[in-house]
């Protein structure tokens, strides 16, 4: 088991780049020291400068007529108890004159990976962060253009994210009391700034953490396996919301709303792979959505999938 060499490499302290899919079935641990042997780019920065580049972009999202039949369902299934919020993504079609070379050196963002020449990522979202015995996860659920009239205000009042933010830290939580002890909210609902291509996007996060033992290092593998598929992009009871998604989204996610990381040694450090773009046989995919619950308006979710379309 992949999980399981995780823990042996731990065990020796052996720095490794760490890549699962959605569902933590597709897994690929590379050493650090090898990663030169594959197509294969990644950085993690805490700061960056902003790089303005010219490039052509067209989008082609999915009808409001057929997004609303897939929302109608999940309302259904919300409804009936068997979810009480699932973030439903969709694939949108796009045309640009980047290549996922230039995408991810000219990208500004937290986490960027380019895999091959198949998919590129640049994210801003934490999945978890473990250094000195302690494991951080920084759930993102809440988005608004920063345009709009007092755009921080609007989206920390609105009850419908106030409860799906709520949901999110709940699950993250329990997640992390599977592998550690004394897990607490540090710091509830606070809003960042991402440069989202010509506009910026302010998001929610919470900050969550929890104490593990000195012998986390040789539990990493352990550790991952039972803590995936990330919750703040599945949705929860995590277990019936991953069976919905599979029947609802009717596409394969892929790696996409996976998680990448970097083991050094001494600590590790992921983010959820979202901001996704993926070169199929048809051309470019990018790939987003949202967290749906009971109080959602379809509109605005169908205007946040597309906001978050967008090359860095």
């Amino acid at each position: 088991m992949i999980f399981n060499d995780i823990n042996s490499l731990g065990k020796k302290r052996e720095p490794f780049l760490f890549l699962s899919d959605f569902k933590a079935q597709n897994i690929e641990v590379i050493l650090l020291n090898e990663l030169e042997n594959h197509d294969i780019e990644f950085k993690i920065q805490n700061n960056y400068k902003k790089i303005v580049h010219p490039y052509s972009f067209k989008t082609t999202p999915i009808s409001f007529s057929k997004y609303k039949k897939k929302f109608d369902s999940i309302i259904k299934k919300i409804e009936s108890g068997d979810t009480y919020l699932l973030n439903l993504t969709q694939p949108t079609k796009i045309e640009t004159s980047l290549s996922l070379k230039e995408i991810f050196k000219s990208a500004n963002a937290h986490y960027k990976l380019r895999y091959k020449d198949k998919f590129v990522c640049f994210s801003p979202e934490i999945f978890v962060k473990i250094k000195d015995n302690m494991i951080h996860t920084y759930p993102m659920k809440g988005t608004i253009d920063s345009k709009i009239s007092n755009a921080k205000e609007k989206i920390l009042e609105d009850s419908k994210e106030m409860a799906e933010h709520i949901m999110v830290v709940d699950l993250l939580r329990n997640d992390l009391s599977i592998v550690a002890k004394k897990v607490r909210v540090e710091k509830f609902r606070y809003t960042q700034t991402i440069d989202a291509g010509d506009k910026e996007l302010i998001q929610v996060s919470s900050h969550i953490s929890g104490e593990l033992s000195d012998s986390w290092h040789e539990n990493l593998g352990t550790i991952l396996k039972s803590i995936l598929p990330a919750g703040s992009i599945s949705g929860t009871p995590k277990k019936s919301t991953l069976e919905i998604i599979d029947d609802v989204e009717n596409y394969d996610r892929g790696f996409f709303t996976g998680v990448f990381g970097v083991y050094d040694g001494k600590s590790f450090d992921s983010g959820v792979m979202i901001r996704f773009i993926e070169k199929t046989k048809d051309g470019f995919i990018y790939k987003s959505g949202g967290g749906i619950t009971l109080d959602s308006d379809i509109e605005s979710e169908y205007n946040e999938l597309q906001e978050k379309i967008y090359l860095p």
